[in-house]
């Protein structure tokens, strides 16, 4: 740890601390950011919780404070979480006094908020970044607390005026290689031509696409199941039952546990079956590519279905519920749209057409702008 690195001379720049979740749906963002500020050389550095300990090679320094998730509705629960949550607050407070950044902005997820809402008690600029369409517990909490928000898709904080007034929507940062992708043009379907179908499903998401799309593809008529060339993003323990299925419809696939350059396979794609997190629903924006949308179910916040709305409305994709999404639906879906290339060149125009590029160096401006402010 570095002792008192915020500190601020005359003209020096300022230090930005990041919060995040130890996912990757708030810590890639996170990441965009620190790219947009180090092409200004400010530095970040990044307080998070054990999870996201391999993500520190992009911060100046890395910061573990102690955080909890609310899971557990019981008073015993909560009590646990609560304590948890006070001790990370207090640990943050100190961590603020030693390392005194310029601004700290939150980017959800529970272990954001020791240090968001430390730094607020200490009159330390604050921001928040939504991605979702809707906003997140985490957020939600800290939302009244904070100098600034800013929000991954319109109107997300249109229903509280004294949130609306401090909220700017930006978009959702992108990884350096999503906006590589982004380059690439649509290549639309041709006649009886190959029909590239990318499918994957995060963590949880992957075993439903496991089970349901290759059983959608074996209902498929041969003369379409011969133009498929499938991508698909697999747990390991359903590799060879989905290989299985492909392989008895001769249906050529690659199948893997995890792709480590999914934005470029974005782009190579005709049709992407997928969940909708707002990091997904952002690149297929980004990257434009048409989708078949399944939204993560019982989630308490819903926002994967409020993130597949959004491009939905767009025109960019085809929201299914998970209760709508069997094998026979998929397969009438794949096979209207295998039969008609006009349309899923329209959906990738229309999912082109909302995709934000620039919104790391967006989010950079506003917090910049928001020490600026405060200083």
């Amino acid at each position: 740890m570095i002792e008192n690195e915020g500190s601020m001379a005359a003209g020096a720049k300022p230090l930005v601390m990041v919060a995040a979740g130890g996912t990757g749906g708030h810590l890639f963002p996170a990441e965009a950011l620190s790219a947009a500020l180090s092409k200004r050389d400010v530095s970040t550095v990044l307080a998070t919780d054990n999870r996201a300990a391999k993500f520190g090679e992009h911060f100046k320094s890395l910061y573990v404070v102690p955080s909890a998730t609310v899971r557990g509705r019981d008073p015993i629960s909560l009590m646990r979480t609560g304590a948890t949550l006070a001790y990370g607050v207090a640990k943050a407070v100190m961590l603020m006094r030693r390392v005194r950044p310029s601004v700290v902005v939150g980017f959800g997820g529970y272990p954001s908020v020791p240090p968001v809402l430390a730094a607020s008690l200490q009159n330390i600029p604050t921001v928040l970044h939504e991605q979702n369409a809707v906003m997140g517990r985490a957020n939600k909490f800290l939302a009244s607390r904070v100098s600034a928000i800013a929000t991954g898709f319109a109107g997300v904080t249109d229903k509280d005026k004294a949130l609306a007034i401090k909220t700017t929507c930006i978009g959702n940062p992108l990884r350096p290689a999503v906006i590589e992708a982004a380059k690439a043009p649509y290549e639309p379907v041709q006649p009886n031509g190959p029909l590239r179908l990318l499918v994957f499903g995060g963590s949880q998401g992957a075993r439903i696409m496991a089970d349901i799309v290759p059983a959608a593809v074996a209902k498929l008529e041969p003369h379409l199941q011969m133009r498929l060339k499938i991508t698909q993003q697999t747990r390991e323990e359903d590799i060879p039952r989905v290989r299985e299925i492909y392989a008895k419809a001769q249906v050529a696939a690659e199948i893997a546990p995890f792709f480590n350059d999914l934005p470029a396979r974005i782009a190579a794609s005709h049709l992407v079956v997928s969940r909708s997190g707002a990091g997904t629903v952002s690149e297929l924006s980004a990257i434009g590519r048409p989708g078949i949308l399944v939204p993560l179910p019982n989630a308490l916040d819903q926002d994967q279905a409020a993130n597949a709305l959004v491009l939905e409305k767009a025109g960019g994709a085809i929201r299914l519920l998970q209760r709508d999404f069997t094998p026979d639906r998929l397969a009438a879906e794949i096979d209207v749209l295998a039969a008609d290339s006009g349309r899923l060149s329209a959906m990738s125009q229309a999912a082109k057409g909302i995709g934000v590029l620039d919104a790391a160096e967006r989010l950079a401006d506003l917090v910049l702008r928001t020490v600026s402010v405060k200083s």
